[in-house]
């Protein structure tokens, strides 16, 4: 006679014993691209030391009252002509000397930074915004509006960027720096619309893209909610790039005396002015060229490692 005792005993266990599966965890939410990017870039030591140095920057160029009290047009020239830096006053008016009029270049390289700053950001939005718009006109619709865009295109790409801007710059007697910004957005829009132009053609060959159009959604509503969120990740990589190009062209221009003019405090001016006494007195030229080029290396290491974070080729 068989256990029956021992058979119930077995068919209980495997009647409340939970089913068993080769499932494993349940998957978590996928992450987007832009969810992707900014983990990466959390990691990035290059993104952190590019952002707090741009930080410090950005509020120095819209607070300057909080890293100095003393003004940058100032002059006296019996007590403060070129006098050498004091380096144990720190954040004091004489901490990096005095100009050859007498002026604190501490106090012109803290306010001088908003010129600067605000050139770069307004020309980097303003031909974002251009070359966004022409580019994604051009790759979406193709045809001959392609081909007369593109041709439009090529003809400011040949232009020399600081050759044209100089030659718009001349015909302004007073060179403010919303007519320096409205010269360089003029002739910078070609590279971002170029990269758009590209992402759209790839992009508008998408199945998502091809659904919208068959369920008769509008040119409007494909451009702006299928097209423009999946293009936008390689323009950004190169306007974050180019912005600190954009600064340096400003600082290039007001050196050659055709772009920014006194009374306007910018570190292109400081360094022209003081190239008549770089034997005498080299700081009053290094400092405010070091803050250039401070500048520019953030925003070109901001731009690098934002490109490495959207690019799946560089993962």
């Amino acid at each position: 006679m068989p256990d029956t005792t021992a058979l119930k005993s077995t068919d209980a266990t495997a009647v409340d014993a939970p089913p068993a599966t080769d499932a494993g965890p349940a998957p978590g939410k996928p992450r987007s691209l832009w969810s992707d990017a900014w983990h990466d870039l959390r990691r990035n030591p290059l993104f952190i030391v590019s952002m707090a140095l741009i930080l410090v920057l950005v509020v120095m160029a819209i607070f300057p009252g909080l890293f100095t009290s003393a003004s940058p047009r100032d002059a006296n020239l019996a007590e403060h002509y070129l006098q050498h830096p004091n380096w144990g006053h720190f954040f004091a008016p004489d901490w990096l000397g005095y100009d050859g009029q007498g002026r604190s270049i501490y106090a012109r390289v803290v306010h001088g930074a908003r010129a600067s700053i605000t050139v770069g950001v307004v020309v980097t939005i303003a031909v974002t915004i251009t070359g966004l718009v022409i580019g994604m006109i051009a790759g979406y619709f193709g045809g001959w509006i392609d081909t007369i865009l593109s041709r439009v295109t090529d003809v400011f790409f040949g232009v020399p960027f600081i050759v044209g801007a100089m030659v718009i710059l001349t015909s302004f007697e007073q060179r403010s720096v919303w007519v320096v910004i409205l010269s360089l957005a003029f002739l910078g829009w070609t590279s971002i619309a170029r990269v758009a132009r590209g992402s759209v053609i790839t992009i508008k060959q998408a199945d998502y893209v091809v659904a919208a159009k068959a369920l008769g959604a509008s040119t409007t509503r494909i451009l702006t909610r299928h097209i423009l969120p999946n293009a936008i990740a390689p323009v950004i990589v190169v306007a974050t790039i180019a912005l600190g190009g954009y600064i340096a062209a400003e600082a290039t221009l007001s050196f050659l005396g055709i772009g920014l003019a006194e009374p306007t405090v910018s570190w292109g001016i400081d360094v022209s002015a003081a190239a008549a006494q770089l034997r005498n007195a080299p700081y009053v030229l290094i400092i405010p060229s070091v803050m250039v080029s401070i500048t520019v290396l953030s925003f070109l290491m901001f731009g690098d490692a934002v490109r490495n974070a959207l690019d799946p080729k560089m993962r």
